[in-house]
């Protein structure tokens, strides 16, 4: 059996997702509300049922191949896999859950083909935990609605070191955009339609980023805000990102190109106003906001953010036109030749990302 498990792109509302979650133990806290889109790059795999033991065979971006799990379907040896944190730790993780829960025998997995960028805030873990989800469900008739196989991925994921919210396993919707709600356990999820192309370009920053440094400090900051710092972090991630996002969503059902840009420079002009003070080492970011700010790049720009947990890994623009687009593109690799682009385009039928 074939799989494919794209990334996915957090157009709106960052943090939110883990950050509403905390409302089960802080009901004063705001819900929290994300917006975002699968890509088309992502993890292929070919899988099969193995009796006892989860292999996976893994593929770099740039074609090389990792060293070779091979791991029992044994409860503790998975659990300790999973607990080392690194590469193989989300499938060693999501293996643990689905035998823990359902019994099951071992996969194994040949990831033949990676094209999406890894630690760039697109997803790679999670679309990892994802695609080790799905092979459980379809290989062994789980019956797991989509809702099920990101549940499956999330506690997976957090079997590991990882912090991780709950936004990134909707990379399981593949690419069609979605709108979710996070209060405390409970999630909502509404799929959006899309009445006008709207053309993006995601920009690898070429720079570094440590994602659990941010989700670390950020996590101290809840369930109760203790300091002036922290009732910041609280201010951004709830009221200011919710109200942001929802209309962000409204403006990418109406194909409003020009509401969504002035939508982005909002909330990165907010996100850096409530944010950087709590973990200035990596929100401060000075290659993703030379890249917002690159005088060239004004003109054919509606507006940029950073990507996923923010800091030096990934930037995001929209454009007028798919003419605008690729010439933005062409200004990035002149001026900036360590990056690398994607153009994202979110059609009324699906969304499209073309190398």
């Amino acid at each position: 059996m074939k799989m494919f498990v794209p990334g996915r792109l957090c157009l709106f509302g960052e943090h939110s997702d883990w950050a509403g979650g905390y409302r089960s133990i802080n009901p004063a806290l705001h819900k929290g509300y994300t917006l975002s889109v699968g890509t088309n790059q992502g993890i292929y795999a070919q899988v099969k049922p193995h009796p006892t033991h989860l292999i996976l065979h893994s593929c770099l971006t740039d074609g090389t191949r990792k060293e070779l799990l091979q791991i029992p379907m044994e409860r503790e040896q998975l659990l300790a896999e999973a607990k080392k944190g690194g590469f193989f730790s989300y499938a060693a993780g999501v293996a643990y859950q689905a035998l823990t829960l359902y019994q099951v025998q071992g996969i194994e997995i040949d990831n033949y083909q990676t094209d999406l960028p890894i630690q760039k805030g697109l997803a790679s873990s999670a679309a990892i935990s994802v695609l080790v989800a799905r092979c459980f469900n379809q290989l062994y008739q789980l019956k797991l609605t989509l809702r099920g196989e990101m549940e499956l991925a999330y506690h997976g994921e957090i079997t590991t070191p990882s912090r991780c919210g709950r936004l990134d396993q909707s990379c399981a919707y593949g690419n069609r955009p979605v709108m979710m709600m996070f209060d405390g356990p409970h999630i909502n999820i509404i799929e959006l339609k899309i009445s006008k192309n709207l053309f993006f370009v995601v920009v690898d920053l070429a720079a570094s980023k440590n994602t659990h440094e941010i989700l670390s400090i950020l996590n101290q900051c809840y369930p109760f805000a203790t300091n002036e710092i922290k009732q910041s972090v609280h201010k951004y991630l709830g009221e200011i990102s919710a109200r942001i996002t929802q209309e962000a969503a409204t403006a990418l059902e109406q194909g409003d190109a020009e509401s969504l840009g002035a939508l982005m420079k909002q909330a990165q002009t907010e996100f850096d106003r409530y944010l950087i003070r709590a973990c200035p080492s990596q929100l401060t970011a000075p290659v993703l906001h030379s890249l917002l700010k690159h005088p060239p790049l004004q003109s054919l720009i509606l507006g940029g953010k950073g990507v996923g947990s923010q800091g030096d890994g990934t930037a995001q623009f929209i454009v007028k036109n798919q003419q605008n687009q690729q010439r933005l593109i062409e200004l990035i690799k002149r001026d900036f030749p360590q990056m690398q682009c994607l153009k994202l385009v979110i059609s009324s039928s699906s969304p499209e990302v073309i190398e």
